[in-house]
């Protein structure tokens, strides 16, 4: 009898443990991600792992963005990220260097493919976040810039944020003095627009075990 009582007692114990651990979104981005040229508790994926830590159950937002990085350096180290953070959601923010270097768009969406495709084998959800290019850039190449995210979304079943700056990157007032970063005040907004399409993410229910 006592032994069972012993057992009973370490069984919830590991449950009381398990429950602890929040549950994790995983943040693979640019210099967009990474509170460029702002102090980082600006930031929105900061703004966003304090939100979530207000969750019941809580969540965190692990941020593995890295000012400068494309979608080729995001893939190579996306499996690492992936095995170490063991996440339950992708926020995949990818492209605008490969677009501003006006890299082949075949070569991006190859990348971004294969990133969306190893998170859905680990079984994890995806939020593809998609960006614009300044008009000096042409249509031919923004409209196929543009694309690519959608088409990804559509055929890959993941969620979309068709762009990250909507609403602030053609107002002077939000934007740093490179035209491409926001300001530390337009965080909050920025987060806004991930958030509609985070949080239906974050109220799917989870996957029983053995499914």
């Amino acid at each position: 009898m006592r032994r069972c009582l012993w057992l009973l007692v370490f069984l919830c114990g590991i449950g009381s443990a398990q429950a602890a651990v929040p549950k994790t979104v995983l943040v693979l981005g640019d210099s967009l991600s990474a509170a460029h040229n702002i102090p980082v508790e600006s930031g929105w994926v900061h703004l966003l792992d304090a939100r979530l830590g207000k969750m019941v159950p809580k969540w965190a937002a692990i941020n593995a963005s890295i000012s400068g990085e494309t979608s080729l350096s995001g893939r190579n180290r996306l499996p690492a990220l992936l095995a170490k953070y063991r996440p339950t959601i992708l926020v995949l923010e990818l492209g605008a260097n490969d677009g501003l270097r006006g890299l082949p768009l075949p070569a991006l969406r190859d990348n971004l493919a294969a990133m969306i495709g190893q998170a859905q084998q680990a079984k994890v959800r995806v939020l593809l976040v998609g960006i614009e290019l300044p008009v000096n850039y042409g249509p031919q190449y923004r409209d196929g810039l543009r694309a690519i995210y959608a088409d990804l979304a559509r055929d890959r079943h993941t969620a979309l944020v068709p762009f990250l700056l909507d609403g602030i990157a053609l107002d002077p007032a939000l934007m740093q003095d490179d035209g491409l970063h926001p300001v530390a005040g337009a965080e909050p907004r920025v987060l806004d627009t991930v958030w509609k399409q985070l949080q239906p993410l974050l109220d799917q229910p989870a996957i029983p075990n053995g499914l």
